[in-house]
């Protein structure tokens, strides 16, 4: 028994005897990585109308420019994650960050639109590897009493990218035209390279898959969520795009990879994952959490706007308090994490964008704007404490040999939440405007709108508190059972 338990400890620990400044410069590039990938996903944004007006194309046509990078991101996730596995998490880590790099500067050169749609959508494909390697890496370098506090500071700095994009672009537009948006980003995803490859090489945990790619279960993967993400995600004119042809072909191709799956000699994601409660539980709440989230991006807009009568600068700061408290809770979640258990703090992290969900949907109609800065201020800091209960309580329920697969299926469910939060609940919002047309909503319309919207999500955290807290529940009690089995055993 005791050389089985050394036998773990030592493969669990693949670079926890780094040595302190090669620790502190590895877990940095990890963090700019995931800061990187989080200004690509929002700085872009700002600058669509301006890429149509001197690109020549139509604002639909930009708007690919946006989709293309979001769905490579999603559509790769576990892809990446499962070559981590694979061939080193390290090494594919730096390959994405060159991948993503090397499209930056091709989109800031890129002379026609469709070319500029290429490159992005290559440089989603980095974006997904700097989002989701982190995790596992962070596993890799950080002892596993530290590790909340890791998975806080990169909360933090995704959470900095996200505030910071629209401002960052709308300066460079200002200052030296779209293209520089782009170029921006070659500079910090070089330092990220040489900073995330500063811990050096990692040791190859045993049970690591040696050889063999799932090549069709990718293949499938990717169909299913390029038909998804594209079914609920309607550029352009909403009336000509084929909705449920494309949601029919995800639902079918879902199910043949499911199948594939269970006869693949090297599944692409393997099914032993997702037996594992605390895997399948954290993606099924990251899953939840960012469809929740994804709502007051694309909502908030359109009640500060229609119902409040703000200005569009005056929106851009009112967005941004979500993100700044964020940006003040996230570090400090990751301390709370390490102190008092991942199990917990899930369900204490939900129960808190419960509360703020609830905040949003009562408050603006009786306290107008500082009620619903307030629900976003209240929202935040369960979400960070979320993010880094459950990505730390996922990493650290992963073998070692799988946490890429693990890392990518998290990356996967939260971009999946993303997508169908941006279609499905600003469907919602506008349905219960009562008007075809958002803009034309009264006030007091979309003041309803936002209560019936901001209900939906707390109904849908609600449900995820459950969850939780049965999941938790359920370990204790399986936890007992094998502690009751092992005295029998022993007194025997």
């Amino acid at each position: 028994m005791l050389i089985e338990r050394s036998t773990i400890d030592a493969e669990d620990m693949t670079e926890t005897s780094t040595t302190t400044p090669r620790l502190r410069s590895g877990t940095t590039g990890l963090a700019l990585s995931v800061l990187v990938a989080s200004l690509g996903t929002s700085a872009a944004n700002v600058a669509l109308p301006t890429i149509a007006d001197e690109l020549d194309g139509t604002f639909a046509q930009a708007q690919w420019v946006a989709l293309a990078y979001l769905l490579a991101m999603t559509a790769t996730s576990l892809t990446v994650g499962h070559l981590g596995d694979l061939i080193g998490r390290r090494r594919v880590l730096l390959l994405g960050i060159w991948i993503f790099t090397v499209a930056a500067v091709v989109s800031a050169i890129a002379p026609t639109l469709w070319m500029l749609i290429a490159a992005r959508a290559l440089q989603g494909i980095g974006a997904a590897v700097m989002m989701a390697l982190p995790l596992a890496r962070a596993r890799d370098l950080v002892p596993p009493d530290r590790l909340g506090r890791a998975m806080g500071l990169l909360g933090t700095t995704a959470a900095v990218g996200t505030a910071s994009g629209p401002a960052l672009g709308g300066l460079l537009i200002t200052v030296a035209g779209w293209p520089a948006i782009f170029a921006a980003m070659v500079p910090l995803g070089l330092l990220a390279a040489v900073l995330a490859g500063s811990a050096g090489a990692e040791a190859r945990p045993a049970g690591a898959p040696r050889r063999g790619f799932d090549l069709p279960g990718m293949v499938l993967l990717t169909v299913a969520v390029a038909l998804y993400a594209l079914g609920v995600t309607a550029p352009g004119d909403q009336a000509s795009w084929p909705t449920l042809p494309l949601l029919g072909g995800a639902v079918a191709t879902a199910g043949l990879f499911v199948m594939r799956e269970r006869r693949a000699r090297h599944p692409l994601l393997p099914p032993v994952l997702l037996r594992n409660r605390s895997i399948s539980r954290g993606a099924i709440l990251s899953l939840v959490v960012g469809t929740v989230m994804m709502s007051t991006l694309v909502v908030g807009p359109f009640f500060l706007a229609g119902a409040l009568h703000l200005p569009p600068a005056a929106i851009g700061a009112v967005m941004a308090a979500g993100p700044l408290a964020s940006i003040c809770t996230g570090v400090l979640a990751g301390r709370t994490v390490d102190r008092f258990g991942t199990h917990r703090m899930t369900s204490v992290g939900l129960s808190g964008m419960l509360l703020g969900a609830l905040a949003l949907a009562l408050l603006p109609a009786w306290w107008g704007l500082p009620g619903y800065i307030t629900g976003t201020v209240l929202l935040a800091p369960g979400y960070q404490l979320f993010l880094a209960a459950n990505n730390t309580g996922v990493v650290n329920s992963t073998p070692a040999a799988r946490r890429g697969a693990a890392s990518g299926l998290l990356g996967l469910s939260r971009n999946l939440g993303l997508v169908t939060g941006a279609s499905v609940l600003a469907a919602l919002f506008a349905a219960t405007s009562g008007s075809g047309e958002v803009a034309s909503a009264s006030p007091d319309a979309l003041t309803v709108a936002l209560r019936a919207t901001f209900l939906v999500t707390a109904a849908l955290l609600a449900g995820a508190v459950a969850l939780s807290l049965l999941s938790s529940r359920t370990r204790s009690s399986d936890l007992a059972t094998d502690t009751s089995e092992t005295r029998r055993a022993t007194t025997r």
